[in-house]
């Protein structure tokens, strides 16, 4: 089995939840580092595993990971699956260092994206996750390398995006050394059929090896999406806590897919994800308290799980 294959089984959903790094670039208020622990420290207790817990990002820029050390001996001590976003050489070197777990990479499926956001092509791109391979083999061969698919489903700049030319960069990160690749759909442009279309292309190219899809609901369409890529054979998925976060390319962006909300689905489509739905209401209290100014989203939160006890489905894993 794949590096990958042991910390992401395919015969089971993983959820990541992504609140405590892309849940953050957007935010009004950020909650403080007390803040954040104890929200990591809530919801490990509700049974969730895989983090991206920040980025290895100008601490000039983007003050809300100044902690990223903090988090990732949080994490530690926590026995989680940390990941945090490694956009270039400089955050790389930093991550390799440190016990994170898990180094993200980006790369655009659009050249406009790419251009705008690493101020790089996207050739570029995949030759900087080979880099990214080659220090991590020297240094912590422990750590996964993932390679993230940006605006795979739809791009804020240049508008439509080739599914071929989304699994040719994804076959490009694997062949550079990539653990595991993901695609997102990162402005929330697209509906069920184009993901699911998608996703049955990328379980092609991976074959027995995981790959990630990561969702936004600007649209309202979160849910259906990821209803859509579980039935196309997507296992991972990328999700935030109250659906905070957004791209910064996309003003007035409501965020991820709402976490509670992709726990309820998978669990209903019969996939055990090993998280206490009515714990999570712990989690959210802690972050809706330290961040009084963003406003999280969220069915499940204001109707609660329904009342019949055989609401999840035991058909699957």
């Amino acid at each position: 089995m794949t590096r990958a294959g042991v910390i992401y089984p395919s015969d089971r959903v993983t959820l990541r939840e992504v609140g405590l790094r892309d849940g953050l670039q957007i935010a009004k208020s950020q909650p403080s580092t007390e803040a954040k622990i104890a929200w990591l420290e809530a919801e490990r207790a509700a049974g969730v595993q895989h983090y991206e817990i920040g980025s290895f990002l100008p601490a000039t820029r983007f003050p809300q990971f100044a902690d990223i050390d903090a988090m990732i001996a949080a994490g530690e001590r926590l026995d989680i699956h940390s990941a945090a976003l490694t956009l270039n050489e400089r955050g790389a070197e930093a991550a390799v260092q440190t016990a994170i777990r898990e180094m993200v990479c980006v790369v655009s499926a659009t050249e406009e994206h790419s251009q705008a956001n690493m101020h790089r092509s996207r050739e570029a791109a995949v030759e900087l996750v080979g880099k990214v391979v080659a220090m991590r083999d020297a240094q912590a061969p422990e750590k996964l390398v993932n390679a993230g698919i940006a605006m795979a489903l739809g791009c804020s700049i240049s508008g439509n995006v080739n599914p071929e030319e989304v699994v040719r960069l994804a076959a490009a990160c694997l062949e550079a050394g990539a653990d595991i690749v993901g695609i997102a759909d990162t402005v929330g442009y697209a509906g069920p059929k184009a993901v699911g279309a998608l996703c049955a292309r990328m379980e092609k190219l991976c074959g027995s090896q995981p790959f990630i899809i990561h969702l936004h609901d600007t649209r309202g369409m979160g849910v259906a999406n990821a209803a859509a890529a579980l039935d196309s054979g997507a296992r991972v998925i990328d999700a935030s806590l109250g659906g905070l976060g957004g791209c910064p390319f996309a003003p007035g962006a409501t965020g991820n897919a709402v976490f509670e909300d992709i726990v309820f689905l998978s669990e209903s489509m019969g996939f055990t994800t090993g998280i206490d739905l009515d714990r999570l209401k712990d989690v959210r209290r802690i972050a809706e308290e330290a961040m009084p100014d963003d406003e999280f989203h969220g069915a499940l939160h204001r109707a609660g799980p329904p009342k019949n006890a055989d609401w999840q489905a035991k058909t699957l894993v």
